[in-house]
C-alpha cells in the first residue's frame, strides 16, 4: 500500500511572482511578491507554479521539499530555507513536522 499527503489539508494562494521558481520554497518580499529566500530565512511555502507575473504558492498542506545538508529527521524538525530553493535543518529555524525523507531524491515531506 502506497502512502500519500497530497492535498490533505491545501491552501494555496496566487502572490505577485517575484523572482520565484516553481518547486522552491519562497516567502513574501516587502512589496507582497512570492521570492526566493536567503540562507536561514524563514520561508512561507512552496511555489507549485508560476504563469507569466504571478506564482501559485502551497502555505498549507503537506509538501515535498528539497533539501540541502544533512537529512532532516522524522517528528518535528527546525528548518529554514538554503538560499539555492531549498531547505535545511537549522536548529534556530521553525519546527515542522516532518513524515517522509528521501535521500536519494533529496526532499523532505513536511506539514506546512
Amino acid at each position: 500500500m502506497n502512502i500519500s499527503y497530497e492535498e490533505i489539508g491545501c491552501l494555496r494562494v496566487t502572490f505577485p511572482a517575484g523572482g520565484c521558481a516553481a518547486g522552491k520554497v519562497c516567502k513574501v518580499n516587502a512589496s507582497g511578491q512570492a521570492a526566493p529566500c536567503s540562507a536561514k530565512e524563514r520561508f512561507c511555502g512552496l511555489v507549485e507554479s508560476v504563469h507569466g507575473s504571478q506564482a501559485a504558492v502551497l502555505l498549507h498542506g503537506f509538501a515535498a521539499l528539497p533539501y540541502s545538508g544533512a537529512a532532516p529527521a522524522l517528528g518535528y524538525v527546525a528548518l529554514s530555507a538554503d538560499g539555492a530553493g531549498g531547505v535545511q535543518v537549522d536548529t534556530a529555524g521553525a519546527s515542522y513536522l516532518a513524515v517522509a525523507v528521501d535521500t536519494a531524491a533529496k526532499t523532505v515531506t513536511v506539514e506546512l
